[in-house]
This record gives structure tokens, sequence and C-alpha cells, in this order.
């Protein structure tokens, strides 16, 4: 099956997605960030194939997500490490776990928790404005068109919030 680009289209979201978007990689990533960088340790935790797991860790070393290092010269052995790229990626991963702890976990709770460094407390992201911190939703603004934009150029406006 031939895989779908979408880093042409004029759309963050879509070349985004053309880096990460295929399941195992947001997996993959999460691994690493927690230090499970080892091929044989990743295909363990993840139970993924080795075929599909070589093809992954590829792209995301391709596109600069992970860097492959030598641990072991004989024989020889790499390990997986992110890169600044990767570790950014890694904010959005948080974001997706806020959305999975309220919307997903069930009555189990939550199956990880998240240490701030900064206070010591148990905590989960929050997304902020970069110019004001207020909080900043999807609701809470509006979608202009940016220099890269091709097309449309009339803002858009999100749906209200729904209830809930």
């Amino acid at each position: 099956m031939q895989r779908t680009q979408f880093g042409a289209m004029a759309c963050s979201i879509a070349r985004t997605l053309d880096v990460i978007g295929e399941p195992w990689s947001p997996l993959i990533l999460r691994d690493v960030y927690v230090g499970i960088s080892r091929f044989e340790q990743i295909q363990q935790d993840l139970g993924i194939s080795r075929k599909v797991l070589t093809e992954r860790l590829k792209w995301l070393v391709e596109n600069d997500v992970l860097e492959r290092r030598e641990y072991s010269s004989r024989p020889p052995r790499h390990e997986y490490v992110l890169t600044a790229k990767g570790a950014e990626l890694c904010d959005l991963l948080l974001v997706m776990v806020r959305w999975g702890d309220r919307w997903t976990a069930g009555e189990a709770g939550p199956p990880v928790l998240y240490r701030h460094h900064a206070c010591g407390e148990i905590s989960h992201v929050e997304l902020r404005c970069s110019v004001c911190a207020e909080p900043m939703r999807a609701t809470d603004i509006e979608v202009l068109p940016g220099p890269g934009q091709a097309g449309r150029l009339e803002p858009v406006r999100p749906p209200s919030s729904p209830a809930g």
C-alpha cells in the first residue's frame, strides 16, 4: 500500500501528519522519550513487527525527529535519541495525553502521571497564548491566512465551544 504524502500541502497539520501521522510513529516517539531507545526494547514494548519498526525508525531519522547513535562498536549496536525537533514533537504528545486522559481513560483513570520539574506537582499540559499567557483553546482563536497560505484569504472563525 502506498503511503499518502501530505508534506506538500500548505497546511501545518498536514505537514506534521506527513512526519508522524502513521499510528506507530507517536508510540515510537513516546518510547524514546521515556528512555526505551534500543530497537529490541522498542519492538518488545510495542509488539510491532521488525519490518514496520525498521521502516518507521528510518523515516523518523530521515525527517530529523530521531538520531541513530552507536552505543557499541563490537558488535555494532545503535540506539535512538530525540533530536530538538523530536523533543518538540513530544510537546504535541502531551496535548494528546491530556485529551486521552479526559476522554478515553475511563473509571480506571490515566495510565501515567506527569510531575512538573518546576513545581514538583503532578500536573497536565495546558495550552497558553505565547503573547499574553491566557488559556488558548480552539474556540478562543480566529484562523487568519499566513505568509505560506495558498488559496483561501478570508479569516476562518472556528465554531463555538460544544457543551461538555
